[in-house]
C-alpha cells in the first residue's frame, strides 16, 4: 500500500531543505510536483522515503536518489558522522598521531563527491583523514589501512552493482575491536562494530550542524607503490611467457593491474580497450559483473584475435577476479570454484620449487572458504595435511581465521596473501594465476589441462547456483520458515538425509538465514535470501554433473510451489 501523499509530502520538503545537492533537490522536487495519488511520481516518491538504508556489516548500498532510501550526500554524511562519533568512541587512539582514516573511491556517478563528503565530516570531528591519491581498487584501501595503521577505511564504491547504484564499505584497522574479541587488521567490519556505528548514525541530529573541515591530507603515489611491492611478493620467479586479456569492466583496475604485471615481468597483456578506462555508465554490458551472461564477450573476441592463453576480468572496483580458459577450443569462463581449485592447488604445489622458496607458510597454516563455496577444498587441505575452515558467506568472516594462507568464496573472491590484504583482492591473485598459466605453459601444458589433473588427482565436486525470485521481500522470510518447518523428504528423488537449520547455527558458525541439506548420494544443498534482493539463492553441490543438473532443474520448483 503507498504511503498517501499528504504524509509524504512534508517529509520530502524537510529533505529537501536539508540535501546540499542541487541534483538531488531539483529530482526530488520535480517528484513532488508530478505526483499524483497512485501515479509513477508517487509511486517512486513512496519508495524514496518508504524506509531508511540500514548500516550493517556491509555498510551501505543502493540506488542513489534522493530520501532516506537512496545513497545520497544526506545518507553519506549521517553515515560519516556516525562512523566519526565512533572512531572517537575508541580508546586509545591506534594510529600514533591520534585516529586516522583512509578515504578512497571508486569510478562511480558521485563517488568522488560522497569521498569528500567523508573527508571533511570526519576531520570535522577532529580526526586525521588520509585519502588515496585518485580512484582506486578496493583491495589498495583495505591494504593501507592495516600498511598505515589507521584505524578505520572509508571505501565508496558500489563493485559490481548496476549503475545506477553506489555503496559505502567500512573497514578497521590494527588494534579496533580487540577488547570485543576481534582485531580487524583492515577487514570489514562485523558485530557488534555494525551495530556500535548503526547506534551512532541513529543520533546525528540535523546535517546541516555537523562541522566540516577541508585540511585533511591526500596521499602519493608512494602508499600505491607500497601496495605493488608487497603483492610482488605473492610471487616467485619462475617463467612469465604468458599472453593475457585483462578487462576492468569500465572499472579502476586497470591502471594497478598494468603496474603490477610490468613489475612482476609479464609484459605480453592486451587491455579490453572499450572496458579499460572508468566508465560509470557502463555502456558495454548490462551488468558489470564478470559472472552475468555477455560480460566478457568483448574479451572474447579480443583472446581469439590475439591468441591469447588466459584472460583475466575484474569487476568495477578490482575486488573480484574472473578468469577464463580456452577448453576443447572454446572459450569459457571458470566458476568460481575451478579459480579457487586452481589457485589453492598451485600455492601448495609450488611451495617445493626453488623459485619459492622465500614464501613460508606457519605450522598452522590454514586454507578457508564460504559454507557455499565448494566442498572440494575442505578434502584437498586434508590430502595435503593443512587445516581447513569453513565460515558463514562473506569475506568479513573468512578475514578473521587465524593462520589463513588462502581463502576463497565463490563468487570470485580470493585472497592469496592475507597477512597484507584481509579482504578479497582482485588484483594479486590474478597474477598468480597468470604465474601457474606460464608454469604450465613452460611446461608443455595448459590451464585447462591442469585443471583436469587436478581433479583426476584430487576428486572433484561440481556446483551451481540457481535463484528463485518472490513478488516481494515479505515472502523470503516466509518461505525460510517454512523450508525449516517442512522440508521435503527428498529432491530430484534423492532422499535428504540431513537436515541443519542455519539460524539455529551449526558447526561452531553463527545464526544466519538459510537451511542446509545433505543428500544420500551426498550432494549438498544450501538456501539462504539474498538480502538486497526478494530472492532466494540456491548453491548445489553435487559429485556427478548429473546429479548436479538434475538437482538444478527442480529446486526452483521446490522454492516457488
Amino acid at each position: 500500500m503507498l504511503t498517501p501523499l499528504p504524509d509524504l509530502l512534508p517529509q520530502a520538503q524537510s529533505w529537501l531543505e536539508e540535501d546540499p545537492d542541487a541534483t538531488a533537490r531539483s529530482q526530488l522536487a520535480l517528484l513532488m510536483e508530478h505526483a499524483e495519488p497512485g501515479n509513477d511520481a508517487h509511486r517512486e516518491l513512496a519508495d524514496c522515503f518508504a524506509s531508511s538504508l540500514q548500516f550493517g556489516t556491509a555498510g551501505l548500498r543502493a540506488e542513489m536518489g534522493p530520501g532516506p532510501n537512496r545513497m545520497n550526500r544526506v545518507t553519506v554524511g549521517r553515515a560519516a558522522a556516525g562512523l566519526a562519533a565512533y572512531i572517537n568512541s575508541i580508546e586509545p587512539p591506534t594510529h600514533r598521531s591520534g585516529h586516522l582514516v583512509i578515504v578512497g573511491y571508486d569510478g562511480r556517478h558521485n563517488s568522488d563527491v560522497f569521498a569528500r563528503d567523508t573527508c571533511e565530516i570526519l576531520t570535522g570531528a577532529g580526526i586525521e583523514v588520509a585519502v588515496l591519491p585518485h580512484m582506486m581498487p578496493t583491495p589498495v584501501l583495505a591494504f593501507t589501512v592495516q600498511h598505515l595503521g589507521a584505524s578505520a577505511g572509508v571505501m565508496v564504491t558500489a563493485s559490481h552493482n548496476p549503475a545506477a547504484d553506489n555503496g559505502y564499505k567500512v573497514y578497521l584497522g590494527p588494534g579496533v575491536g580487540v577488547l570485543d574479541g576481534t582485531d580487524y587488521n583492515g577487514s570489514q567490519i562485523i558485530s557488534p562494530q555494525d551495530t556500535q556505528i548503526s547506534a551512532c548514525i541513529e543520533k546525528v541530529g540535523v546535517l546541516r550542524d555537523v562541522p566540516r573541515r577541508d585540511d585533511w591530507l591526500m596521499l602519493d603515489h608512494g602508499v600505491v607503490g607500497d601496495y605493488l611491492h608487497r603483492a610482488l611478493t605473492a610471487l616467485g620467479d619462475g617463467p612469465r611467457k604468458v599472453r593475457v586479456v585483462h578487462t576492468a569492466m569500465h572499472g579502476v583496475g586497470t591502471e594497478v593491474f598494468s603496474q603490477l604485471c610490468a613489475l612482476g615481468g609479464f609484459t605480453d597483456i592486451a587491455h579490453v580497450p572499450q572496458q579499460a578506462l572508468p566508465d560509470p555508465d557502463f555502456p558495454t554490458v548490462a551488468f558489470p559483473n564478470p559472472e552475468e551472461p555477455g560480460a566478457l564477450d568483448l574479451a572474447f573476441a579480443l583472446a581469439r584475435d590475439v591468441t591469447a592463453d588466459v584472460i583475466i576480468a575484474n569487476d568495477p572496483d578490482a575486488d573480484r577476479c574472473a578468469v577464463a580458459i580456452v577448453d576443447d577450443g572454446q572459450w569459457r569462463r571458470l566458476t568460481g570454484d575451478e579459480v579457487g581449485m586452481l589457485l589453492a592447488w598451485w600455492l601448495v604445489t609450488r611451495r617445493a620449487l626453488p623459485s619459492h622458496t622465500h614464501i613460508h607458510w606457519p605450522a598452522d597454516a590454514t586454507l578457508a572458504t564460504s559454507i557455499v563455496s565448494s566442498p572440494w577444498l575442505a578434502d584437498f587441505a586434508a590430502t595435503q595435511g593443512l587445516n581447513f575452515r569453513e565460515t558463514l558467506t562473506g569475506f568479513k568472516w573468512l578475514a578473521q581465521i587465524p593462520a589463513m594462507v588462502f581463502g576463497y568464496e565463490e563468487a570470485l573472491g580470493y585472497a592469496v596473501d592475507p597477512a597484507a590484504v584481509h579482504d578479497k583482492d582482485g588484483i594479486t591473485p590474478a597474477l598468480v594465476v597468470m604465474e601457474l598459466a606460464a608454469h604450465v605453459l613452460a611446461h608443455g601444458s595448459s590451464l585447462s589441462q591442469t585443471l583436469k589433473e587436478i581433479t583426476a588427482e584430487h576428486g572433484r565436486w561440481f556446483t551451481t547456483q540457481v535463484s528463485a525470485r518472490m513478488a516481494d521481500m515479505s515472502a523470503v522470510p516466509a518461505l525460510m520458515r517454512r523450508l525449516v518447518a517442512s522440508p521435503p523428504a527428498d529432491v530430484a528423488g534423492i532422499a535428504i538425509t540431513t537436515r541443519d537449520d542455519l539460524s539455529a547455527g551449526v558447526d561452531g558458525l553463527l545464526p544466519t538465514d538459510g537451511v542446509r541439506w545433505y543428500l544420500a548420494d551426498g550432494s549438498r544443498i544450501i538456501i539462504r535470501p539474498s538480502g538486497t534482493e526478494p530472492k532466494v539463492k540456491c548453491y548445489i553441490a553435487s559429485r556427478t554433473s548429473d546429479a548436479m543438473s538434475a538437482l538444478a532443474a527442480v529446486v526452483p520448483q521446490l522454492l516457488t510451489n
